[in-house]
């Protein structure tokens, strides 16, 4: 009788779990995804995923970061254009930030395929799509590579275009092909001081920027793959983007700081004067840190320009 009693207790146990746990699993179908089904990493080809932030909901804003930082730089962006009702998504390049980083080609081509990929998977449309720095180059070259595919606005944040150094038919800028050999060589013998170095001119001044600003974009930095930086650093060395900046017929807004260390104004003018339908703001206050030294007015001068008419 004692065993009857035990066997019985124990199928009554055993029905009584099933019924919680199905009872569970039916109420999770009852709801939405918590994370609305969208993917955080990406793949873009074998063995190679992307990270991307994909927050709020609307008409979609695609941010691409500049070297060697991630998709991390655009914190207070997203704060402020998931409030306004829009979808943002910030892509981590290949080598950057929590993507993968593999060995292999860090040019604009590859950039440019990784991100058409990413819009094609999430059948992305009529999006603005802004880049900062190396990023503001890698839209250019998406945009001109791939007739603006699921783009209608372009954005320029303190862009390395049309040319980030200095050659015999090009005399702006800053850099020197003999000067980024440097900073390469800087790269692959004492990565720390190169980030040091870089901190220190990416402001306007050293009050524009906090230090808890700074230590923020220091930690983004330190994610990058030292191959991935180098690599990039060629790119940036060697590209010419006048053809593709000459391609581009949608609207284009180019943000760019006077007192520009980095990427100096007189590029942004370069670029103004390539794009036939396009708008270029300075920013008087800002260096190339201009996406927080002047946040205010960055943010709003976007919004606009993503809300008017074409």
């Amino acid at each position: 009788m004692k065993r009857n009693s035990t066997v019985a207790a124990v199928v009554i146990t055993a029905i009584f779990s099933t019924l919680l746990l199905s009872g569970a699993a039916f109420s999770q179908t009852k709801r939405q995804p918590g994370g609305l089904g969208r993917e955080e990493y990406i793949e873009v080809e074998p063995n190679v995923k992307l990270h991307v932030t994909d927050l709020g909901e609307g008409k979609p804003v695609v941010f691409i970061h500049g070297w060697p930082l991630s998709d991390a730089m655009y914190e207070y962006q997203y704060a402020y254009f998931i409030q306004k009702g829009y979808r943002v998504i910030g892509i981590s390049l290949r080598g950057f930030g929590l993507s993968d980083k593999p060995g292999g080609k860090y040019n604009y081509d590859v950039f440019a395929d990784d991100i058409k990929v990413i819009l094609d998977k999430l059948k992305i449309e009529n999006a603005t799509i802004g880049g900062f720095s190396m990023g503001g180059a890698t839209v250019i070259h998406y945009v001109a590579k791939y007739n603006a595919a699921h783009v209608s606005k372009l954005a320029l944040f303190g862009a390395a275009a049309p040319i980030w150094t200095k050659r015999s038919d090009f005399n702006y800028g800053i850099w020197t092909k003999e000067d980024v050999n440097g900073l390469i060589a800087l790269n692959n013998t004492n990565r720390p001081q190169l980030l040091e170095n870089f901190g220190k001119i990416f402001p306007a001044n050293e009050t524009s920027v906090s230090p808890g600003y700074g230590a923020w974009l220091g930690g983004i930095q330190a994610q990058a793959s030292p191959y991935a930086m180098g690599e990039a650093l060629k790119t940036l060395r060697d590209s010419d983007l006048r053809d593709d900046l000459k391609k581009i017929k949608i609207p284009a807004l180019i943000l760019h700081g006077k007192l520009d260390r980095i990427c100096s104004y007189d590029l942004a003018e370069q670029m103004h004067a390539l794009l036939t339908n396009s708008e270029l703001v300075p920013m008087e206050k800002s260096g190339h840190a201009l996406f927080i030294e002047e946040l205010e007015k960055f943010n709003s001068t976007l919004l606009s320009f993503i809300q008017k008419a074409k």
